[in-house]
């Protein structure tokens, strides 16, 4: 008798007959098994990645090759649930692997973000034929891009794009500002509204007929994410790969804090990769201040008692990542309104000390490494630059204001993607 899965995906072939399967990646990635794995690997690409970040931030060469070498090693993969093959890590495992990533190059680091939000959509939301195939693509080193914000739409949580239903198909039209990792998809995930105003998320190959994206990203920080625009004109959709993305937030479910602790990740893995340059500097290039009677700027107590404020900064920004984890895992394992909550507070909580943390040792270590550490040729400053392009996606004085009303007026915070 097979089981569930092996009768899903032997069953898949009846289904492409009607939705036509774009050609698989054309090699197969590495299956990671378990969360230790998952950060193992993640540890050993990131030594990889750190030598080319900054030569790749200042001339902005899109990371192409790396992003399919994180792809082979099967990083893209580890959220896939256990029982369609993947490891199904936990959540706290998934944002230190971003964290580690980040802290090695803040671009790369980012870019899986929006590709594991929607498989966490796919996961909750998916038929279990939509799972088995979506699954199997990821797991063999497909990965998905985003097509969410808008430039003109009210808030950047508005969508005047539209996925409307036409006889047996959808068609999407519309034009998306911020496409973060498209350039690198194998599949864009596009938001939209139909005519009833409820959102919807297609999942279309990049080559579609009407998919049109540009690179046309100019932020000073985050270079190259891939964060350029893509429009959609009579873009026509198989009704297997859409789905119903409102649904997520209507009832109390992991997804908004599932989202936002990758966030915090980002800004934690930034503070963690300032905070080693900022030291490796000091020792290597840095010269002490004249009235201090020293032969190097590490002997200076002002700059060690420095460097000591700024580890205790990022342990605790490491520190509430882990603890923000554990409350996603809860709220995944048994999802309702407290468990949500409190989940997304802690995620709240996480990303409003990690973004200062970043922002604060990206800062220090531009004065810590002195006038040559403005210098061009050392490209120091892209550890702020990346903190702060990526902190303005949704403002920690917003997250400020969440957690006070949740202590003290018991108030619960919104359900979506920003809390």
């Amino acid at each position: 008798m097979p089981s569930q899965t092996a009768q899903l995906l032997h069953d898949l072939t009846e289904i492409q007959t009607a939705f036509v399967s774009p050609p698989r990646r054309l090699r197969k990635a590495h299956v990671i098994r378990d969360d230790a794995e998952a950060i193992a690997v993640a540890v050993r690409v990131a030594n990889d990645l750190a030598r080319g970040a900054s030569e790749r931030d200042a001339k902005r060469l899109l990371p192409f090759d790396e992003i399919e070498t994180v792809s082979d090693t099967g990083l893209f993969a580890i959220t896939v649930p256990r029982e369609y093959g993947g490891a199904g890590v936990k959540a706290g495992t998934l944002a230190e692997v971003i964290a580690i990533l980040s802290a090695a190059d803040g671009s790369i680091g980012q870019i899986p973000q929006n590709h594991f939000f929607m498989l966490e959509g796919i996961r909750e939301q998916g038929t279990p034929e939509q799972k088995a195939y979506f699954f199997d693509r990821i797991l063999s080193g497909e990965r998905i891009g985003n097509a969410l914000s808008e430039r003109n739409s009210k808030t950047a949580r508005d969508h005047e794009t539209k996925i409307e239903q036409i006889n047996a198909s959808y068609l999407v039209n519309g034009e998306k500002f911020y496409s973060t990792g498209v350039l690198f998809a194998h599949w864009i995930a596009v938001v939209g509204n139909n005519d009833l105003g409820e959102s919807k998320l297609a999942l279309l190959p990049p080559d579609t007929e009407g998919v049109t994206v540009i690179d046309d990203w100019t932020g000073f920080g985050q270079r190259v994410t891939g964060s350029g625009s893509s429009t959609f004109k009579n873009v026509c959709v198989d009704p297997f790969a859409v789905f119903d993305f409102g649904k997520l937030f209507d009832e109390p479910g992991p997804m908004g804090p599932h989202a936002q602790i990758m966030h915090v990740a980002i800004q934690a893995g930034l503070a963690r990769g300032a905070l080693a340059e900022v030291k490796s500097f000091v020792n290597k290039h840095s010269r002490p201040w004249k009235d201090s009677g020293l032969a190097r700027a590490a002997e200076e107590p002002y700059v060690i008692s420095g460097i000591g404020e700024l580890e205790i900064r990022v342990a605790e920004s490491d520190a509430l990542l882990a603890r923000a984890g554990a409350f996603v895992d809860a709220a995944i394992d048994k999802p309702n309104a407290e468990t949500v909550a409190e989940a997304s507070i802690a995620v709240a909580e996480a990303k409003a000390l990690s973004t200062e943390a970043a922002l604060h040792v990206s800062s220090k270590l531009i004065e810590y490494a002195g006038s040559r550490g403005t210098l061009a040729a050392h490209n120091l400053d892209r550890f702020w630059r990346n903190a702060r392009t990526h902190s303005v996606h949704d403002p920690v004085r917003w997250k400020y204001r969440a957690i006070g009303d949740y202590y003290l007026n018991g108030i619960k915070p919104p359900r979506h993607g920003a809390i």
